[in-house]
């Protein structure tokens, strides 16, 4: 997003003892090097050969090979930052604005304080409507007073800032320093930086902040077969394919599952149902339109048959054992299933790979061998258990039941193994319920306990979040006590978007494609956005009524929003399509104090796409798409964009000011792209 600057700074400013200590740096990068193209080509060996124990042997290289990029992309990365550190300072096409001032901070805190040269540096971002205090600023001063206390030395807050101020190398940003307070050195932007930012963005596009790519595997979603999705599943499907999307935007490798249930004892009395109502389902596939119903019904008979009963839990051994008849029964309860998933989906702009419990089966086997062999696994009762530390303390996963099975602490542990040392995945993401927390935490820790996951080189995350109610504060149901079913919600959904619509004249005026495709962005934007603009941590309340409402926080608003901002340049009478030659011939300006306002609002992006990927909480996002929204709204209001006289013929086109708006447009639809929000021109 950022226009690349590259500005030297005179020798003045310290020095790391670069010349020493690159070398030995060089070396070490030197050794990385030849280490990696050795691993890779004896994967290419082993690639070529056969055999399980080689199979073993290539996942192993690919793994230390894996590590060892990721060692030399931070080496390099280093040696940079120290190469730049004793002469300039880089502020890249992707940076960002704290990662910068954190950068020229750290300077200028081991400049004037080579003892305390590691201390973090705290930069935050100033309430815009604080203009005179800057726009960030930096928060070392008091820290570093009290270090120095620590040692025996009286330096205030304050002159201490004033030192930092002075030995700050210079910045393309930063337009001006100030010391302000107790000890802030208030941080103010540059003008020319900020309208040379956005031209680079309207030129290029919207860019991803430059971060440490990863291999990042999203477990979401996650329905049971035979089962319709729910309102339950409305998070995890939402939160998680959002998720994936922020990633991918970071240029992540991103691999979306699907961990469906479509394994266990529940399936025997599926397939004996199965057997009784369709005998023929072997040569002719059933007709099963509700399996939901089919679902109640062989439960029933379930309890309330000792025969049936019987039956089932040998089809369950049957089906476990591979028995052809069984796995064909399974099969067409589960595709079943997957047609009614996928039609949600579809809906809800969802993609995601299916990766079931069945799938992990003949590795539960592998891992169980694995504890065994490492002696991780106890007696108990005639279970086998597995304490996640060596405290001893907690509560033990189930391995092998008493009767031999597995249980969903085995699957688990062996789907985590799969995804670390099969997938190869360094960073592992479980988008689940908080009521799920305890039985994650103790995964985690048992996989670490027993070498699959290396705190040092992997990262796991179970984002959780609570759950939907409804306006009377209760757990989310039908009328009747049912719980809501998914599709009768998106359908629900769509009949108030229309309403709406219809009510502002809109059908009048679009239409029919236009009316349509209005009518879907609101239904499923509302939402989608209703759930991630909460922190999702907590319990929501879901009201239609709330979400789409065209005032605060909302994605009516945002979207209604963005639909006023297209119309801008389409009304001016004038092509803006071709933006790259507008901005050769027109400089945005940013004279109006609405103008500047907007601008440094849109410069946040970088941040918050980098906040929200480290907490995984995507209200930021939200946040920051309402304030874009607000603050355009404030500089609509003040700055004309297009001058008409009374009898309403057009006399002037700002177009420095509409190239503002473009530059807010193609942010809030990145924003959208990554929420799931789909924009139309017209609303």
């Amino acid at each position: 997003m950022w226009h690349r600057f590259v500005v030297v700074i005179n020798q003045r400013v310290w020095n790391f003892g670069i010349n020493m200590e690159l070398n030995l740096e060089l070396q070490k990068l030197k050794e990385l090097e030849l280490k990696t193209k050795g691993l890779a080509a004896r994967i290419e060996t082993t690639k070529n050969c056969n055999g399980e124990q080689l199979d073993v042997d290539l996942i192993q290289l690919q793994i230390e090979n894996k590590k060892l990029k990721n060692r030399l992309f931070i080496l390099k990365k280093s040696i940079a930052e120290e190469s730049k550190a004793g002469g300039g300072v880089e502020l890249k096409d992707c940076s960002s604005i704290t990662e910068h001032l954190e950068s020229v901070f750290a300077q200028a805190i081991a400049s004037a304080f080579p003892d305390f040269k590691d201390t973090p540096v705290v930069i935050a971002p100033v309430n815009s409507s604080s203009a005179k205090f800057g726009d960030y600023q930096c928060n070392n001063a008091m820290g570093l007073s009290k270090k120095f206390k620590e040692n025996g030395i009286s330096k205030s807050p304050r002159d201490i800032a004033t030192e930092l101020k002075g030995h700050c190398p210079p910045s393309p940003i930063i337009e001006k320093l100030e010391v302000a307070g107790a000890g802030f050195v208030n941080v103010f932007l540059s003008k020319e930086f900020a309208a040379l930012s956005l031209g680079n963005l309207l030129r290029n596009g919207v860019k991803p902040p430059q971060v440490l790519k990863k291999r990042v595997l999203v477990d979401f979603s996650s329905p049971n077969i035979a089962k319709q999705m729910h309102v339950g599943h409305l998070r995890s499907t939402i939160i998680g394919e959002s998720i994936c999307r922020l990633l991918e935007f970071l240029e992540h490798d991103v691999v979306r599952i699907n961990h469906l249930g479509d394994w266990g004892t529940q399936f025997g009395m599926l397939i004996a149902h199965l057997e009784d109502r369709f005998p023929n389902y072997l040569n002719e596939s059933p007709p099963i339109s509700d399996l939901q119903l089919f679902y109640k019904e062989s439960k029933k008979r379930f309890d309330e048959n000792e025969e049936f009963k019987k039956r089932a839990y040998s089809r369950v051994v049957s089906l476990q054992k591979g028995v052809p008849n069984s796995i064909k029964a399974w099969e067409l309860i589960c595709n079943v299933s997957r047609k009614e998933f996928q039609t949600i989906y579809e809906r809800l702009d969802i993609s995601i790979k299916e990766r079931g419990e069945s799938f992990y089966q003949s590795r539960m086997l592998s891992v169980v061998e694995y504890l065994r062999e490492k002696g991780l696994l106890e007696q108990d009762e005639g279970r086998e258990i597995m304490w996640p530390d060596d405290s001893r303390t907690g509560i033990p996963l189930t391995i092998v039941k008493s009767d031999g099975g597995f249980t969903y602490d085995t699957s688990d542990m062996a789907a985590i193994r799969h995804r670390v040392q099969e997938e190869l995945c360094d960073w592992i993401v479980y988008v689940v319920d908080s009521g799920q927390s305890t039985h994650f935490n103790t995964i985690f820790k048992a996989a670490e306990r027993c070498a699959i996951l290396n705190p040092q080189s992997h990262r796991v995350d179970h984002v959780q979040f609570g759950v939907v109610l409804g306006e009377d504060g209760k757990k989310f149901k039908t009328r009747s006590g049912d719980t809501v079913k998914l599709a009768d919600l998106l359908d629900e959904g769509m009949k108030r978007s229309l309403q709406q619509l219809e009510s502002r004249g809109r059908d009048k005026v679009l239409t029919p494609q236009e009316l349509t495709d209005a009518q879907e962005a609101l239904a499923y934007g509302c939402i989608k956005y209703s759930d991630l603009c909460h922190n999702r941590i907590s319990d929501y309340i879901f009201s239609f009524d709330k979400m789409l409402e065209d005032r605060g926080n909302t994605a009516v608003y945002l979207l209604y929003t963005y639909t006023r901002i297209c119309s801008i340049a389409r009304n001016s009478g004038e092509d803006f399509s071709n933006l790259p030659e507008i901005l050769n011939k027109v400089k945005i300006e940013l004279a109006h104090e609405k103008e500047w306002k907007l601008a440094k609002t849109l410069l946040k992006l970088h941040d918050i796409l980098i906040k929200c990927s480290k907490e995984l909480f995507l209200h930021f996002l939200c946040e920051f798409c309402y304030e874009v929204c607000t603050v355009f709204t404030e500089f609509y209001d003040s700055c004309y964009c297009i001058e008409k006289n009374k009898a309403g013929e057009i006399i002037k086109v700002n177009h420095s000011r509409i190239l503002l708006c473009e530059a807010t447009a193609a942010v809030l639809r990145q924003c959208f792209s990554i929420l799931g929000l789909k924009p139309v021109s017209k609303m």
